[in-house]
C-alpha cells in the first residue's frame, strides 16, 4: 500500500495583527509625547519640618531687590561674589572640607541667582545647603 500523505507548510505570515500593534504603538507615542514639554521647568522650592539646623560658616543672602550679601556684608554686585567668598574661606582659615555656604534667598528671589552661588560653590569644592523656613 502506497498512500502518501502531502503534508504541505504553508510558508505565509499573517500581518494583520502585527500592524494592529505597530498603530497602537505609533499612537501611544505621539500622545505621551505631546503631554511631555521638554522646554518647561516645574520647581518646587523646599520647605521643611525638620527643626535640625546645620552649622553655617558662610552665609550668603540674596534679596529680591537683587541685594547680595556674604558674611552680612553688603556686596556692590553680584560679580564680586567669588572674591568675598573667597576671602571668608581665608579667613575661616582655607580648610574646605569643613566648610558650609549658606544660601538664604529671599522669596521670589530669581532661580538663576541661587544657582550662580551653587556653581561658585562646586567650582570652590565646598559644601553649599539652602536655607528654609520650618513649615507650620
Amino acid at each position: 500500500m502506497g498512500l502518501k500523505r502531502r503534508n504541505k507548510v504553508s510558508a505565509e505570515f499573517s500581518m494583520s495583527s502585527l500592524t494592529d500593534i505597530i498603530f497602537l504603538l505609533l499612537i501611544f507615542f505621539i500622545l505621551t509625547s505631546t503631554l511631555v514639554s521638554p522646554n518647561a521647568l516645574n520647581l518646587k522650592l523646599p520647605s521643611s519640618s525638620a527643626t535640625t539646623v546645620a552649622p553655617s560658616s558662610i552665609p550668603v543672602s540674596i534679596t529680591r531687590k537683587g541685594e547680595w550679601y556674604v558674611a552680612g556684608k553688603k556686596l556692590s554686585s553680584s560679580g564680586k561674589l567669588s572674591s568675598a567668598v573667597r576671602q571668608q574661606i581665608k579667613a575661616e582659615g582655607g580648610r574646605r572640607k569643613d566648610l558650609t555656604l549658606t544660601i538664604v534667598a529671599e522669596k521670589g528671589v530669581p532661580i538663576e541667582h541661587v544657582v550662580k552661588v551653587m556653581d561658585l560653590a562646586l567650582s570652590l569644592k565646598i559644601n553649599a545647603i539652602l536655607a528654609t523656613d520650618p513649615a507650620g
